[in-house]
C-alpha cells in the first residue's frame, strides 16, 4: 500500500481500507529537479538558420537513500513521434543533493537550404511535439542494474512565450503499463493513520499562549489552568499530555506542574487502593515523562538481563497444563525463579540511576499521598510504584521491543516467559499485603511463595524510599526523613589539626533524605550535620593525598569533609547515593580540586589559597539524566492545534462554567464531563485561551495566503507537482467564482 503524501490528511485518525497493489519499484518516487531550456538561432557556416535547444540541468535535491548508497546521474533525453535522443550528466558519488549544473545541446529544425532527408527531419511547427525527458538513475554495481529513481517530461510548448524557460519540478514515476492483475485480486489492509504537519511560528507569535500554559502550575485551583482545561477538552488525555509534557520538559517546568495536578487528583481520591489507577490527564503525563527521561535509565538497568533471557531461551513454564513433553515444572520453576530474581535485583539496586525529574515527580507524588491518607502508612509506596513497576519497568519487560530493548519481537517461548516475570515483578513491586490471592491463576500464586519473604518487600521499599527522596525541604510535610544509607567509616577532622593520625576518626555516619550526619556510634547524638542542599559535589579523593585507598570527599560552602570507605565497593555506593540526594542543588560546582589542600596549597594544582577555584571539572552526576532535544515553539505550534481542532468543546465549557455560576443545583448532564473546580477562574482562563487561539489562527491564515502569493509555480519552494499548491490556487479560483 503506498499514499500519496498530499492524501495523508484525508485519512487522520479514521479506519480505512486499502487495495493491495503489486511492489513496484518505478512506482516510488521523491525529490526534485532544477531545469533550465533555452530556444536559440543558430547561423552555421553557409549562413543558413537552424534552431538549438540548449537543456541545462542544475541540481537536485532530497533523492532516495538506496540500500545505503546514494550515486545519482540523469539521462536527458529529446523525444518526439519519430526521433529519441538521448545523453547523460556524469555519475555524483555519495550524494542524494547532487549538483549536476551540466548544459546538453539538440538541434530541433533543420536549416532551410537542407536538401536531404537526415535525422534533421522536422520542421519547426512539429517542435510542439517534442519534449524532453528527463530520468534520474543511481548507479549501482549490483548485476540487475541502476535504479531507476524517477523522471520528469517537459513539452517544449513551454518556450511559445518566451525563449528561456527555468523552473523546478518533482520527479514523478513512470508507468511501464504492467497491470496484470484487477486491483482486487491481491486483497486489502486496514490501516489507522495519524497525520499531523507543524507549520511553527518564531517564538514571539507564541508568547501569550505560552505564558498563560507555564503559569498553569501556579493556578488555584490547577483544574483552572490552561494546561488542564486542554487534558479537559481533549478526546484522549494521551493526546494533551504527549505535547504537554515536551513544552513543560523544555521550559523546566514538568515537575511543578505534574507535582500541582497529581495533587488535586489525590484530593479528589476517595479509596487509597484506587490511587493513580486511572488513564487520568496526571497518570497520562508521568508515563510521558517516564518515556522520555527515563529510556536511557530503563535500557541501562533492564537491557543486559533482557538480553541474557534471550539468548538463553530455558524453559520457563510453570503452567501444569501447558508443559511440553520432557519438561520438569520443578526445573521451570528454578528457572523461572533465577531469571526474577535476577531482574528484581537489577531493578532494585538502580535507585542511583533513576533521573532527577523522575525522583522529583515520585516525591512529589509520595508527599501528597501521605498528606491525603495519613492513616495509611504504605499509600506513600503505592503511589511511586503504581508507575515505576506498574507502567515503567513491567511493560517494558512484557514487550521489550517497544522500548527498544530487543530488535525485534521475541519468540513464543521467550515471550510466555517475559509475561511470567513481568506478572512476578509487578506483584513484587505493588506490596500489597495478599499478594498470593492477587494472582487469578494458582500456579502464579505457588510460585510466588518463592519470594513471600521479608527480604523481597524491604528491598522494594527502600528502592522506592531512594527514588522519592529528595534534597527538598517541605516545612508542610507529614513525613519523617527517609533513611537512605548508614555505616561505619573513617573521616578526617574539619578543625584545626592538620597532620597525623590522630586525625582520622571511626564515626557511623548516616544520610536521610534531608541530612548527612555522623556520631560516635549508632544511636548516638550527632557529632556533626551536613543538610543536604549544603553539599555542593561529591568527588573522589586521590590517593596520594594522605596514602590512604578508597577515599571521597563531600565538598560544602565553607570546606570539604575527607572520607575513608572501608573498600572500593562501598566507597561508590557512598557517592553515588550522595550524588544522586544533592544532585538538584542549585549552587552545585562545576568544578572542584581532586587533591587534599596541605601544607599552604593544593596537591593538585598548587594554588596556595584555600579558597581557590577548582582545577577539575566535577563528574557531573549520572549519565541518566541526558539533555532532551526538544523544540518549545513546535510544542506550543501542537498545543495550539489542539486547542484549535476542540474549539467547540472550550465554547460548552465556557457555558458550563457561567451555567454553575449562576445556578448551584444538580449538574446538567452535558456538562458532567468537565472538571470544574472554580467556574469564574476556569472561565477567565477559558477567555485567554480562545483569544489566544484567534490570534495565531488569523497569522496562520494570513501565513498560508503570503507563502503562495510570494512564490510561483515552479519555484524551489512549489515545484510543478506540487499538488498543495494547485489544490490553493483551485481553492482561490473557486472562491472568486462565488464571489462573483
Amino acid at each position: 500500500v503506498a499514499i500519496q503524501k498530499e492524501d495523508l490528511p484525508k485519512y487522520h485518525n479514521r479506519d480505512t481500507w486499502f487495495q493491495l497493489q503489486h511492489v513496484d519499484a518505478d512506482s516510488e518516487v521523491q525529490g526534485k529537479v532544477h531545469l533550465e531550456l533555452r530556444l536559440s538561432e543558430v547561423i552555421t557556416d553557409t549562413g543558413a538558420v537552424c534552431h538549438k535547444l540548449a537543456t541545462r540541468i542544475l541540481e537536485c535535491q532530497g533523492l532516495p537513500i538506496v540500500n545505503g548508497q546514494c550515486d545519482p546521474y540523469a539521462t536527458v533525453t529529446l523525444a518526439g513521434p519519430c526521433r529519441s535522443e538521448a545523453k547523460k550528466t556524469k555519475v555524483k558519488k555519495k550524494t542524494n543533493n547532487p549538483q549536476f549544473d551540466e548544459v546538453f545541446y539538440f538541434e530541433v529544425t533543420r536549416p532551410c537550404s537542407y536538401s536531404r532527408k537526415s535525422h534533421f527531419d522536422f520542421e519547426e511547427e512539429d517542435v510542439d511535439k517534442l519534449e524532453i525527458r528527463v530520468d534520474l538513475w543511481n548507479a549501482s554495481n549490483l548485476k540487475f542494474g541502476d535504479e531507476f529513481l524517477g523522471e520528469l517530461r517537459v513539452p517544449l510548448n513551454v518556450l511559445r512565450q518566451s525563449s528561456c524557460y527555468e523552473a523546478w519540478y518533482f520527479l514523478q514515476p513512470r508507468d511501464n503499463g504492467s497491470k496484470s492483475l484487477k486491483p482486487g485480486d491481491l486483497g486489502s489492509l486496514r490501516l489507522n493513520v495519524v497525520y499531523t504537519e507543524d507549520h511553527v511560528f518564531s517564538s514571539d507569535y507564541y508568547r501569550p499562549l505560552r505564558d498563560l500554559l507555564l503559569r498553569s502550575a501556579d493556578v488555584e485551583p490547577v483544574s483552572a489552568s490552561a494546561a488542564h482545561v486542554l487534558g479537559e477538552v481533549c478526546r484522549e488525555k494521551q493526546e494533551a499530555a504527549v505535547p504537554l509534557v515536551r513544552f513543560f520538559l523544555h521550559y523546566g517546568r514538568v515537575v511543578p506542574f505534574i507535582s500541582a495536578i497529581a495533587s488535586a487528583e489525590v484530593q479528589r481520591t476517595q479509596d487509597p487502593n484506587t490511587i493513580f489507577r486511572g488513564n487520568s490527564l496526571t497518570s497520562k503525563c508521568i508515563d510521558e515523562t517516564m518515556k522520555l527521561a527515563g529510556m536511557h535509565y530503563l535500557h541501562v538497568t533492564l537491557k543486559p538481563a533482557i538480553e541474557e533471557i534471550c539468548q538463553g531461551r530455558k524453559p520457563c513454564e510453570i503452567d501444569p497444563v501447558k508443559l511440553k513433553d520432557g519438561e520438569s515444572l520443578e526445573n521451570n520453576m528454578e528457572n523461572l525463579r533465577q531469571y526474577v530474581d535476577r531482574i528484581f535485583s537489577v531493578i532494585t539496586k538502580s535507585g542511583v540511576s533513576c533521573p532527577t525529574v523522575m525522583c522529583d515527580i515520585f516525591f512529589s507524588l509520595r508527599e501528597a499521598a501521605a498528606k491525603r491518607f495519613q492513616g495509611d502508612p504504605d499509600v506513600r509506596y503505592a503511589a511511586v510504584s503504581s508507575f515505576i513497576f506498574l507502567r515503567f519497568f513491567a511493560p517494558a519487560i512484557l514487550s521489550p521491543n517497544l522500548f527498544q530493548l530487543t530488535p525485534h519481537h521475541t519468540d513464543p517461548q521467550t515471550s510466555r516467559t517475559l509475561t511470567l516475570i513481568s506478572k512476578t515483578i509487578q506483584t513484587l513491586g505493588s506490596l500489597s499485603k495478599s499478594k498470593s490471592a492477587s494472582f487469578k491463576e494458582s500456579y502464579m500464586a505457588a510460585f510466588y511463595e518463592f519470594f513471600n519473604e521479608q527480604k523481597y518487600a524491604d528491598a522494594v521499599k527502600n528502592f522506592l524510599d531512594l527514588i522519592s527522596s529528595s534534597g527538598r525541604r517541605d516545612p508542610k510535610s507529614v513525613e519523617q526523613p527517609i533513611l537512605l544509607k548508614e555505616g561505619f567509616m573513617i573521616k578526617r577532622a574539619q578543625g584545626r589539626k592538620r597532620f597525623g593520625m590522630k586525625n582520622f576518626k571511626k564515626r557511623w555516619f548516616r544520610l536521610t533524605n534531608h541530612e548527612f550526619t555522623y556520631q560516635r556510634s549508632k544511636g548516638d547524638q550527632p557529632l556533626c550535620s551536613i543538610p543536604i542542599e549544603n553539599i555542593l559535589a561529591v568527588e573522589r579523593l586521590e590517593e596520594e593525598s594522605f596514602k590512604m585507598k578508597n577515599m571521597f570527599q563531600v565538598i560544602q560552602p565553607e570546606r570539604a569533609l575527607y572520607i575513608q570507605a572501608n573498600n572500593c565497593v562501598e566507597a561508590k555506593a557512598w557517592i553515588d547515593i550522595l550524588t544522586k540526594v544533592s544532585q538538584s542543588n542549585k549552587k552545585r560546582l562545576a568544578v572542584y580540586h581532586p587533591s587534599a589542600y596541605l601544607n599552604g596549597h593544593w596537591l593538585c594544582c598548587r594554588a596556595s589559597s584555600d579558597t581557590a577555584p577548582g582545577c577539575s571539572p566535577c563528574t557531573g552526576g549520572l549519565p541518566a539524566n541526558i539533555q532532551l532535544d526538544i523544540d518549545g515553539d513546535r510544542e506550543a505550534e501542537r498545543i495550539y492545534s489542539l486547542f484549535h481542532s476542540y474549539m467547540s468543546k472550550l465554547e460548552k465549557m465556557q457555558e458550563a462554567c457561567g451555567s454553575r455560576s449562576v445556578y448551584d443545583g444538580p449538574e446538567q448532564e452535558e456538562y458532567s464531563t468537565f472538571i470544574i473546580d472554580d467556574p469564574q477562574e476556569t472561565y477567565k482562563t477559558l477567555k485567554q485561551v480562545i483569544a489566544g487561539v484567534g490570534a495565531l489562527e488569523q497569522e496562520h491564515a494570513q501565513y498560508k495566503r503570503d507563502k503562495f502569493k510570494k512564490t510561483k509555480y515552479g519555484s524551489q519552494e512549489h515545484p510543478i507537482g506540487d499538488k498543495s499548491f494547485q489544490s490553493y490556487i483551485r481553492q482561490q479560483s473557486e472562491t472568486s467564482t462565488h464571489s462573483i
